[in-house]
């Protein structure tokens, strides 16, 4: 059996009252309709979440958000803390899309192999899931990233998760038992003790039907000193027989750079093979290698050089752009037919626009900042309907990951936001949604998880020990502006205003 089932729980997200924002903290005369945008929240210190939307969809109404717990310690009953990668898949074949995500489960870098990988299947209610433990422990330890692809040809999705602590572990979906019945496992012996695995994928680099996995391996858990650190691998691994057979496993090097960061397989050039995006977190670089495979599985390294000298946007004055490429997203955001490279610098979100040749520099766009807040995930997708694609963001809290602790509105705190595409007609705008003294969200799946036409999102969220976890954010539309963001816990860290100044 698999380690720990629990029952059904139906969720039910708290719904809180309307707020209305006080006379007193407004100024005399003032009606709370007035406070627009996150402009408002800085000025009055009204939290994030409570400012009243000024975001709209294509059709007027206006957009705000609420929240919806998948999955935390409480339901759980274990210490499912520092959610990182998620995916969404049917594993059971039932015509229901199931959840997995995996939890570090430290709240700090302790150096202990401890994790969970977690299950969450699908139901025709988005707020009914029933949940399980695949792994935890050792087998799981500090579980980072997540992929999914039929290895094995049966027709069913297997699992492969990036262990921090410190290998790859592979599941092999027993089929429409999934709940119920083993998954059976396996440590493929080439990465076992190899350092700190931190991205995995599927991709079917050949196109033959049967997939390959790409992963890169930062080489500690936690390096003080990136720049300084050892080279380590990225690497494509080819399965040559048996997926549960050891043996079956064999390690190709794409390259050896310092602290190696992603490894994203994408068709950049666009010839209909899967190309892998890298990125090094070290040398603040990222790089492409071109598919070039014939008879056999072969890779073209390419520097991707980043022309910032005439950056676009709003940008702010004195910026370095540094870039690591931990998460990555790709649109044609030109419009020439060539993929873009969407990803963060610091707290600064901006997209790389693809050259016509792999020898030319990528021109550097900039959407915008969440600044103090860092940035870590974010993903694409059209929110309001006006057929171009947006970008939801999440904020990594640099406080206590167990408790509130001792922070100000100007420390880099657990930020919500999405950013509007505005076509040509300007700058891309900010939408703040929450603000909280603690959050850290890794990884945003869009969906339309309730049917009603526009699109929600799936995320986790770490760094906010015991609400840690999974969840969804509704979008709600309405005719009138409500507050930005409806939390699904009557008790969860504080909302906090944007620092003054900070618009």
């Amino acid at each position: 059996m698999i380690q720990s089932v629990e029952k059904v729980f139906p969720l039910v997200a708290f719904r809180k009252a309307f707020l209305l924002v006080s006379f007193a903290v407004l100024g005399s005369g003032a009606a709370p309709s007035l406070i627009e945008g996150q402009a408002g929240a800085a000025r009055t210190g009204v939290p994030v979440g409570d400012v009243m939307t000024v975001a709209r969809a294509a059709d007027g109404r206006y957009i705000s958000w609420r929240e919806h717990i998948i999955d935390d310690e409480a339901i759980a009953g274990a210490p499912i803390r520092g959610g990182d990668g998620l995916v969404m898949a049917d594993l059971d074949l039932d015509g229901y899309l199931d959840v997995i995500s995996v939890h570090e489960s430290d709240t700090e870098y302790d150096g202990v192999a401890d994790g969970y990988v977690r299950l969450a299947f699908g139901s025709d209610d988005p707020d009914r899931w029933e949940l399980l433990t695949l792994a935890e422990g050792p087998e799981a330890g500090a579980a980072e990233d997540v992929s999914v692809a039929d290895v094995n040809g049966d027709g069913y999705l297997d699992i492969i998760v990036a262990a921090e602590l410190a290998h790859l572990i592979y599941f092999q979906n027993p089929g429409a038992s999934a709940r119920t019945a083993r998954w059976e496992r396996i440590i493929p012996p080439v990465t076992r003790d190899r350092g700190s695995y931190i991205r995995v994928f599927f991709a079917d680099f050949d196109g033959d039907g049967r997939p390959e996995v790409v992963a890169a391996n930062k080489g500690a858990q936690n390096t003080p000193n990136a720049r300084t650190a050892e080279l380590s691998n990225i690497s494509w691994f080819e399965i040559a027989g048996d997926p549960l057979d050891g043996s079956s496993w064999i390690e190709h090097v794409l390259t050896r750079v310092r602290v190696p960061i992603n490894s994203q397989p994408v068709d950049l050039d666009g010839d209909g093979d899967l190309d892998v995006v890298g990125g090094s977190r070290g040398e603040g670089r990222i790089m492409w290698f071109e598919n070039t495979s014939r008879e056999t599985i072969s890779f073209v390294e390419h520097t991707i050089e980043i022309d910032a000298s005439s950056v676009s946007g709003d940008a702010p004055a004195n910026a370095r752009w540094r870039v690591t490429g931990f998460n990555l997203e790709y649109a044609d955001l030109s419009g020439d037919g060539r993929l873009d490279i969407v990803i963060a610098s610091g707290s600064s979100l901006v997209w790389l626009e693809q050259p016509a040749s792999p020898s030319q520099a990528w021109r550097l766009h900039f959407i915008g900042s969440n600044a103090p807040d860092a940035m870590t995930g974010f993903a694409m997708a059209d929110i309001n309907d006006d057929g171009r694609p947006d970008v939801i963001t999440g904020g990594y809290s640099r406080g206590p990951r167990d408790r509130d602790g001792d922070v100000t509105p100007a420390g880099s705190l657990g930020r919500l936001s999405w950013y509007e595409n505005p076509g040509d007609a300007g700058g891309w705008i900010r939408h703040d949604i929450s603000r909280r003294k603690r959050g850290m969200f890794d990884k945003f799946v869009p969906r339309d998880m309730d049917g009603d036409g526009d699109v929600d999102f799936v995320s986790t969220r770490g760094n906010s020990v015991p609400w840690d976890g999974v969840f969804w954010l509704e979008q709600v539309r309405t005719p009138e502006p409500v507050a930005s963001f409806e939390r699904a816990r009557t008790e969860d860290s504080e909302e906090m205003p944007l620092p003054v100044g900070r618009d």
